[in-house]
């Protein structure tokens, strides 16, 4: 079910990696970010929207990852944008999307994936600031709803998801405190921040979540192992490792 976080702006929660699907009321109706995962909570999105009473206008993806590029028919047949890097990412490599959304989830409807186009100069229907980056994944986007005190922080600042690198791009340690850095301005007008996956932080947690995050970069980046309690999940071990050989040491 929806649970609203802010004024206009709702969240539901997938069982698979906590995903959340953020519906955001804009000026001319609702705005779906990063809807998902499997077919039924796709077609359970549906009836919640439908419940609102509102129409959705558009989609939005934050980032070019499959499980971001979802879809279904019961939304409507309305643009679905993302940034212009992660539109174009997302196009070159739909048929691994969709081959991972296969193989992940179960009733995903296969063709709608990662149908995106870039976000025009003005947000169109969109609403809020565009904060683009390229920590995570290729064209990465939050979004600040400054009005309503929100930020939608893609899949960054989890309370169970260590910082991911991007495998496609080097120099990702430095590249994630920069965006942590940008976010921390952002989150400068907010008390809640939604991230891709995991729990909604409002008040207090907002800032330990940006903590956490920062604690775990900047370890890396002194040659460190990382004291961060995410990693007490053990799926967690392979991307942690893959991170640590981004950042370009061995750990004693």
């Amino acid at each position: 079910m929806l649970n609203q976080v802010a004024d206009g702006v709702w969240v539901r929660q997938s069982e698979w990696v906590w995903s959340n699907a953020v519906v955001v009321r804009g000026e001319s109706g609702l705005v779906l970010v990063d809807p998902g995962i499997d077919g039924s909570d796709l077609n359970e999105l549906a009836d919640d929207v439908e419940r609102l009473g509102i129409r959705v206008v558009a989609g939005f993806s934050t980032h070019p990852h499959w499980d971001h590029l979802l879809w279904h028919s019961r939304f409507g047949d309305v643009p679905r944008y993302a940034t212009s890097a992660c539109a174009n990412l997302a196009g070159q490599a739909r048929k691994q999307a969709q081959e991972m959304a296969a193989d992940s989830a179960s009733g995903i409807p296969l063709d709608l994936i990662a149908l995106v186009t870039p976000l025009p100069a003005d947000g169109g229907p969109v609403p809020g600031e565009i904060i683009e980056h390229q920590a995570h994944a290729v064209g990465h986007a939050a979004v600040l709803l400054a009005d309503r005190g929100v930020l939608l922080a893609g899949d960054m600042l989890s309370d169970v998801l260590i910082p991911l690198f991007d495998f496609r791009q080097e120099g990702q340690v430095d590249t994630y405190g920069t965006a942590l850095d940008r976010l921390g301005e952002a989150a400068r007008h907010v008390d809640v921040v939604v991230p891709g996956h995991g729990a909604v932080a409002t008040g207090p947690e907002v800032a330990a979540r940006f903590a956490a995050d920062r604690a775990y970069v900047d370890a890396l980046r002194r040659g460190e192992e990382p004291a961060d309690v995410r990693l007490a999940q053990n799926w967690l071990a392979g991307p942690h490792e893959a991170n640590v050989k981004q950042a370009g040491y061995s750990p004693g």
